[in-house]
């Protein structure tokens, strides 16, 4: 598959700018399996690689310009200068590739321009990391072309400065680790703190479970500002109880700690999720590796509980699946991503796929929803060279 796609993108590039490419990369989407929400807390997160991807076809250029073309956008490409790139001077699309660039440049890494072409499958808004895979990809190739000489979680970070200071969404480190790092057949156990990585093996056909992932193709447009208001709501936490980040309370002392904070009620939930949520990230960890797979799933129901009561950030549509799927069988579900909106994961017995998957359906369709869009997980391959 990975050769018919470089193929097409390279033959548009063609199209495009007149020349061939030099090269065509493919970085990859995630679901996060545990860990929401703890990432800008220094905390654990455990995403693995979908095989929905973004694909780039690149060529250097040496006059100081770039060109970017989304084959998602109806235009042609535009060109834009590396001396003027600043944040806040881009606010559309090309806002990712063109601060991966800035971020580039800014790390004092010389790039005197490029042509790049683009085309994605990851699914936009659905929680499922469209935006990190845009950046990891086109960070990836510029790093091979100029020799850059950087690793997967460097590029990670610098794709994250991108986000936070070029476009300006104060995202967490996991989205673009987990595109550059993960590898097929396993789910990334990410420290945040100190990136500090393990490979969990997860291959859930062996054992008789599928993943499914739910888009709800709905998404609540007060999510950014209220992403906004929990990150600034578990830093106050984290000064008030004198840590540096909300990862440095133990759980064995998250009760003691939530005394100290007092009549702080919403600080006292945010604390509670991201402190608890750490922990269950560890105990999937354990389980996993113990060979205890199918005991993950009430572990994410939990999840899901602290993202609806604690953090609140989750949704109608969101519970829909969630409750749905449980009572139709499946052996644990829990939204995923930021929330309000997006994706939902599903653990299931393979031969319980169709019938959990109509139940859902059935249940939107009786609420008046838009029918959502369900497939199969599969832990696949992070950035790499296609061609």
């Amino acid at each position: 598959m990975g050769e018919a796609v470089a193929e097409t993108v390279g033959e548009r590039f063609r199209e495009l700018y007149g020349a061939d490419a030099e090269g065509v990369w493919a970085a990859p989407g995630r679901v996060n399996l545990i860990g929401e929400h703890t990432d800008y807390n220094d905390g654990f997160v455990m995403p693995f690689a979908l095989p929905h991807q973004a694909v780039a076809a690149v060529s250097r250029r040496d006059d100081g310009i770039l060109r970017l073309h989304s084959a998602d956008v109806a235009a042609g490409p535009v060109e834009l200068r590396v001396a003027d790139l600043a944040p806040g001077s881009d606010t559309s699309w090309t806002a990712y590739p063109s601060g991966v660039v800035w971020a580039l440049r800014e790390a004092g890494h010389e790039l005197t321009g490029a042509d790049v072409h683009l085309a994605s499958t990851v699914p936009s808004g659905a929680g499922l990391s469209s935006s990190a895979a845009l950046e990891v990809v086109v960070a990836l190739a510029l790093n091979d072309l100029y020799s850059l000489g950087l690793r997967g979680w460097q590029l990670a970070r610098l794709c994250q400065r991108a986000e936070n200071v070029y476009v300006g969404a104060p995202v967490g480190i996991m989205d673009q680790t987990a595109s550059a790092c993960c590898e097929a057949g396993h789910a990334l156990f990410l420290d945040t703190r100190d990136l500090s990585q393990r490979q969990i093996p997860l291959d859930l056909a062996a054992e008789g479970m599928r993943l499914l992932v739910v888009d709800t193709r709905v998404k609540h447009s007060h999510s950014e500002g209220e992403y906004g208001k929990r990150r600034a709501g578990c830093e106050k936490g984290a000064a008030l109880l004198g840590v540096d980040a909300l990862r440095d309370v133990p759980y064995a002392g998250l009760d003691a700690a939530l005394e100290r904070l007092g009549d702080e009620e919403e600080v006292r939930r945010l604390v509670r999720h991201v402190v608890t949520e750490d922990e269950r990230v560890e105990r999937v960890v354990s389980l996993l590796e113990s060979g205890d797979t199918r005991a993950i799933g009430p572990v994410l129901v939990e999840g899901h509980a602290s993202l609806r009561d604690d953090f609140r950030i989750s949704c109608p549509e969101l519970d829909l699946v969630v409750d749905t799927a449980l009572d139709s069988g499946a052996l644990g579900a829990r939204m995923t991503g930021g929330g309000f909106g997006g994706s939902a994961i599903v653990l299931v017995e393979a031969g319980d796929v169709d019938a959990v998957t109509k139940a859902v359906e059935d249940a939107f369709a009786a609420a008046g929803l838009k029918t959502p869009r369900v497939f199969g997980a599969v832990p696949s391959a992070g950035a790499r060279r296609l061609v």
